[in-house]
């Protein structure tokens, strides 16, 4: 016990938590409370922003100094139109009260497509960099620039926007990305011809709150169906109306007034018994990319701030975090929204995850690694772990309404901490995770099968712990040692886990640390080709992409596809920082390619090494930029 000071507490916190939380009551909602109309809705937020103001008024009287004074409420907005239900939303309000194409994303979730840099579209690549958009024509034995495109419309001004992800479906391209200046996410659309070329069709603004997270991805693929999650933070310092997800289709002079509200009061459902002071909508759309125009449906949960979201391949998973207790520790509910437009659940729990990598929904369970004091994914918090961890492990029929809650059998405490730069990964039955080294400590990974009551393995590496991802069934642990990238196998077969072979690169480190810089190629259950950006150390640029050899975990170099352009002006207007890396190794088949800035090399494999066959430079030549399609020579 004295090896892990804070256990005793998050068991104290646990069973103070969960004591009441009895087996689910015959009867009990199923699924969450919706408000009955607008005016039930907004008599709630204005009743919360009242009593904030009375709040605040009663400790002016009281305290002698006030350090601030109390801003007065500013005056309401004109009141903006909700939208109706449709006949199905009413319908569920009432009952409550890649296709054919082989993925080159390294995605959580078979079947669910992340927002990346570049995509596959059949026979072409689409690449997202810097404020503009790229084709590149691989079909057959291809390697052909095709068209550029500014990724915003002629007539929006990209200040102060960050162009951050895309989506391909079929013949439409999605932009994703936020626009600081005009304030919420933004959505822009463009037709993909067979031959590669680009039209812009439109771009259309989501009043929302950022939704940048320096591991997570905004946007999913389901289908056709476009998913992303956007959050709202509420203030009661502030008018509420201002703040609720509202949508328009981008034109020149647009007003505040041209906002539509996303969804009607009957589409916002209660996660909270009482609102406090830290509160969001945590809002999900689901747009379709079959139609011309932007078609979406939204689904929002009134609950806690912070937020971690998930997606499954039927749902749409959000963690919350409300106030703390007497220990410093928050509570937390875990809401479930299901892609269908159904009502969604929650279930009330404890702590909180540091990224969407710590879920898991398999079989009719959901899995989550907590960490005491984790505080979401936004921004970079994530970065910065949570101290004691456990496993939650729930069926999805536990899930329901405000009373739904896990008991402290759902919780399974684990060695270990998430103090810094937590990692932590499912693959196939097993749950790896561990965490950033502080001092002189060793880095130690952790390895449990997560449906069973085995004990946990815990294993020593001589390297730091920096990225866990997928060989096939087994696992490859990545991280630094004294100026060099380690890789080490990770057998997951048996009863038992097992570190097995590596390999140690000399003088270089990773160049990007998100999950999408990574990929692995199988060709049998025991073998493939993985591929990592990788930079010298101390370098700031992504040079080159390093590939590797698998056979049983026995890690041989192939060699590396490198980078020829140094810096150079591209009249850069908008997202000029890659904060989702630039560089990344692609399959397609039995081809390689590797994504390099503004260059696609593609290399040819042999039993011993990658060797370059060949390269194509699509980067800006002209200085002016243009939102109009450009078709290469």
């Amino acid at each position: 016990m004295s090896q892990h000071p804070f256990r005793t507490v998050f068991v104290a916190t646990l069973a103070f938590a969960m004591t009441a939380c009895a087996a689910p009551a015959e009867g009990r909602p199923t699924t969450l409370t919706p408000y009955r109309s607008e005016a039930q809705f907004a008599k709630a937020l204005d009743g919360w922003h009242a009593r904030a103001l009375r709040e605040a008024e009663r400790r002016r009287r009281d305290e002698p100094m006030p350090a601030f004074a109390v801003p007065p409420p500013a005056p309401p907005p004109a009141p903006m139109e909700a939208p109706s239900a449709t006949p199905a939303q009413a319908a569920d309000a009432a009952a409550t009260g890649v296709a054919a194409n082989e993925s080159i994303t390294n995605n959580q979730v078979q079947g669910v497509d992340e927002g990346d840099i570049v995509k596959r579209a059949g026979d072409v690549l689409v690449v997202l960099r810097r404020g503009r958009l790229f084709t590149v024509r691989v079909g057959g034995d291809q390697l052909e620039p095709v068209a550029s495109a500014d990724a915003f419309g002629p007539d929006v001004d990209p200040s102060g926007t960050w162009y951050d992800e895309l989506l391909v479906s079929t013949d439409t391209v999605a932009v994703i990305g936020y626009s600081y200046a005009r304030g919420g996410t933004e959505v822009g659309l463009f037709d993909l011809a067979r031959d590669g070329t680009l039209r812009y069709r439109a771009t259309y603004q989501l009043r929302s709150s950022d939704y940048y997270s320096s591991r997570n991805y905004a946007s999913r693929l389901v289908g056709r169906k476009l998913v992303f999650y956007s959050p709202s933070d509420l203030s009661p310092w502030t008018d509420w109306r201002a703040a609720m997800p509202a949508y328009r289709r981008w034109m020149r002079n647009a007003t505040p007034d041209s906002f539509h509200r996303m969804l009607p009061a009957t589409r916002i459902y209660r996660g909270l018994d009482e609102l406090g002071d830290d509160i969001a909508l945590h809002t999900v759309s689901v747009c379709d990319l079959g139609k011309a125009e932007l078609d979406c449906e939204a689904t929002a949960v009134l609950g806690g701030s912070g937020g971690t979201f998930y997606v499954s391949e039927d749902a749409v998973y959000v963690w919350t975090t409300g106030e703390r207790n007497e220990r410093g520790t928050p509570s937390a509910s875990v809401l479930r929204m299901p892609l269908d437009g159904g009502a969604p659940s929650m279930l009330r729990a404890w702590g909180s995850p540091t990224d969407q990598m710590a879920f898991l929904q398999k079989d009719g369970w959901l899995n989550v690694l907590v960490a005491r004091d984790a505080d979401g994914d936004r921004m970079w918090r994530s970065e910065y772990g949570g101290r004691d961890l456990a496993l939650m492990r729930v069926p999805l029929t536990a899930f329901g309404g405000l009373d739904a809650k896990a008991s402290r059998t759902d919780f399974r405490l684990l060695p270990g901490t998430s103090a810094y730069t937590p990692h932590q990964r499912f693959i196939g039955d097993w749950l790896i995770y561990g965490d950033g080294v502080w001092g002189n400590r060793q880095q130690e990974v952790h390895v449990l099968r997560y449906a069973a009551t085995s004990p946990v393995q815990t294993m020593k590496l001589v390297h730091r712990l920096e990225r866990i991802d997928a060989l096939g069934g087994d696992g490859i642990l990545v991280g630094s040692d004294d100026g060099d990238l380690v890789f080490t196998g990770l057998r997951l077969r048996g009863d038992t886990a097992a570190l097995e072979g590596g390999y140690r690169r000399h003088d270089a480190e990773q160049g990007d640390d998100r999950t999408h810089g990574f990929f692995y190629r199988p060709q049998d259950a025991d073998s493939g080709v993985l591929g990592l950006p990788i930079v010298r150390t101390g370098a700031r640029a992504s040079a080159s992409v390093l590939y590797l050899r698998n056979r049983a975990l026995s890690l041989s170099p192939l060699g590396t596809l490198d980078s020829h352009t140094g810096s150079l002006d591209d009249a850069c207007r908008a997202s000029c920082v890659d904060w989702y890396g630039n560089a990344r190794p692609i399959f397609l088949g039995d081809r390689v390619f590797a994504l390099l800035g503004y260059e696609l090399v593609e290399g040819h494999v042999d039993d011993a090494a990658i060797r370059e066959r060949r390269r194509v430079d699509f980067a800006p030549r002209v200085t002016v930029a243009t939102a109009t399609p450009t078709v290469a020579q």
